[in-house]
């Protein structure tokens, strides 16, 4: 790994997470507040049960298997890693995120490691996991070819297969910002308007780019992936979110 000499370089990563960590946790610990909360929170750990449900049948999961979580998330809410709460008898279990995720080895104790990485670059050897898991972060790559990089990394460092969660950007709401309809709009006029309302966060691609069946098919097209399901999960009769396997 490259190292640069300059302070300021060196320290602008640092920033970058801490600025992350600082906007989820604000915003998270808002949406607590509100009434609305117990009923999101029911319908997210339904929903994430129902993804890791399918996660175990298509990619032929057992507690034996090596699998490395891309995108884990700091907190020890069980909405909010509900995947490593069905993972907790597999001692074959790795974390990695842009964010200093060791407090979820207090709660977790089977977790063998945990990675302050970027995805996209995990600096990780070929085939390096069995089972390679994301839940809710392709989203949160940036631009397109972000998304394409992510993609190609998961499957680089996975030995079988690859899991990929994402919310739909056809359904009527947005998750993150619990605003209808405005996201389908074309994605310039999208952010203005985010960023009108004061959501700078969300307005800009590097944190928020939803993603459709389409868009992740384009995806498989470019990096010539055959081997490949999209299936959908529905909320309310809607497609709600999509996830995308790939096996090698």
């Amino acid at each position: 790994m490259l190292q640069n000499s300059s302070n300021s370089n060196n320290e602008r990563p640092l920033r970058i997470m801490s600025d992350i960590k600082k906007h989820r946790t604000e915003t998270y610990s808002e949406a607590k507040k509100t009434f609305l909360y117990k009923i999101f929170q029911k319908i997210t750990l339904n929903a994430r049960s129902k993804f890791f449900e399918t996660f175990s049948v298509y990619n032929n999961y057992s507690k034996y298997k090596s699998v490395i979580d891309i995108g884990s998330t700091p907190s020890i809410d069980k909405e909010q890693n509900t995947f490593l709460e069905k993972t907790k008898d597999n001692q074959n279990v790795t974390c990695l995120s842009n964010q200093d995720c060791r407090i979820l080895q207090k709660k977790y104790k089977n977790i063998k490691n945990v990675i302050v990485g970027d995805a996209k670059n995990t600096m990780l050897e070929n085939d390096s996991f069995e089972i390679v898991h994301s839940n809710a972060t392709i989203e949160h790559v940036g631009s397109f070819d972000n998304q394409v990089s992510f993609v190609k990394e998961m499957i680089r460092i996975s030995k079988e297969s690859v899991f990929i969660q994402t919310p739909n950007r056809h359904f009527p709401l947005d998750f993150h910002t619990i605003l209808p309809i405005i996201h389908w709009l074309p994605k310039k006029n999208h952010r203005k308007i985010l960023k009108f309302l004061k959501l700078d966060f969300y307005s800009k691609e590097e944190n928020l780019n939803l993603l459709t069946v389409k868009e992740l098919k384009k995806i498989c097209e470019i990096l010539n992936i055959k081997k490949y399901k999209i299936l959908k999960y529905k909320l309310f009769f809607l497609t709600s979110n999509l996830m995308l396997i790939i096996y090698k």
